[in-house]
């Protein structure tokens, strides 16, 4: 019998060993295939008279189809931080509150019913979020604020924002269930309140699990194209005010990939594109998974 059991136990270590190494060589063959087709920018000299990486950060007008094309990247870049920033300032105070009243005052019923509630949100289609942004929202935000484009960052990034919510609570939920029930009672001993309590010991005991959740949120917004393509406007302009029309870097691959000549600088330009959200959101989501790895060290007393 205990043969038996320990060959079970390897066959599933060996399955998950697969799955786990079928899962990065994808990963990495979808890299690599992405790359591929970014690469001309680096040695086709024909390519790079359109399209160079110098253009690319020195142009501030992005205008792919004209008789003179222009790959500015500086509008897009300043779009997909405008809207993640709306979209993080929302969702970081509502996802790590939410967390933190359930974690510490909610009872156990409403612990249940709240936690399940929130949660939903992140099985939300991301185009029915844009759709509600774009319909609703959009017209609600421009009659309560006043302000002339309809479309724009805040709106855009409000409705990301409802999608980022989910990601910053589950995790900031878990990081600050996972705090030592003998921190709370200590500081109630002392004489703190649970309020004292919640702010000055709980939260900064689990910062390190805080902090992973804002940076996976931040990944989801970065990577979000839906959303961001349906909501802000769809206009790459080079301003600071986020009540203007904006477009994100996801957004210009979504709404130009499907019309583009294969081969041509302006394909090539959205594949490098494709490669730069690539190894943003893998170095994002490298802190949030070294910071997960920090708490759990420091809570088992590591640190």
């Amino acid at each position: 019998m205990k043969r038996k059991s320990r060959a079970a136990e390897k066959a599933i270590e060996l399955a998950i060993a697969l799955v786990a190494m079928s899962t990065i060589v994808s990963i990495l063959l979808i890299f690599l295939f992405v790359m591929r087709e970014a690469l001309p920018i680096f040695t086709s000299l024909k390519v790079q008279k359109e399209a160079s990486l110098v253009r690319f950060f020195t142009t501030t007008i992005w205008q792919p189809v004209s008789d003179w094309p222009r790959y500015g990247f500086a509008p897009l870049i300043l779009g997909t931080f405008k809207i993640t920033f709306v979209a993080l300032l929302f969702a970081i105070p509502l996802g790590v509150g939410a967390a933190l009243f359930t974690s510490e005052f909610a009872p156990r019923r409403t612990k249940e019913f709240l936690k399940p509630i929130v949660e939903i949100l992140a099985g939300i289609p991301s185009v029915v979020l844009g759709f509600f942004a774009l319909i609703v929202l959009a017209s609600f935000l421009q009659r309560a604020l006043g302000y002339a484009s309809r479309l724009n960052t805040f709106n855009a990034g409000i409705a990301l924002g409802f999608a980022v919510i989910p990601t910053i609570f589950t995790i900031s939920e878990d990081a600050l269930t996972a705090v030592p029930k003998s921190l709370r009672e200590a500081s109630l001993a002392l004489g703190a309140d649970p309020w004292q309590t919640a702010w000055r010991v709980t939260l900064p005991a689990a910062q390190a699990g805080i902090l992973a959740s804002i940076l996976l949120g931040l990944g989801r917004a970065i990577g979000e194209t839906m959303i961001v393509l349906m909501a802000s406007g769809n206009a790459s302009l080079f301003t600071a005010s986020v009540f203007d029309s904006t477009r994100s870097l996801s957004a210009t691959i979504a709404a130009e990939l499907g019309e583009v000549v294969f081969g041509d600088p302006h394909y090539n330009t959205l594949y490098f594109i494709g490669t730069l959200l690539f190894t943003m959101t893998f170095f994002v989501n490298l802190g949030a998974s070294l910071m997960v790895d920090r708490l759990k060290r420091k809570l088992a007393g590591k640190l």
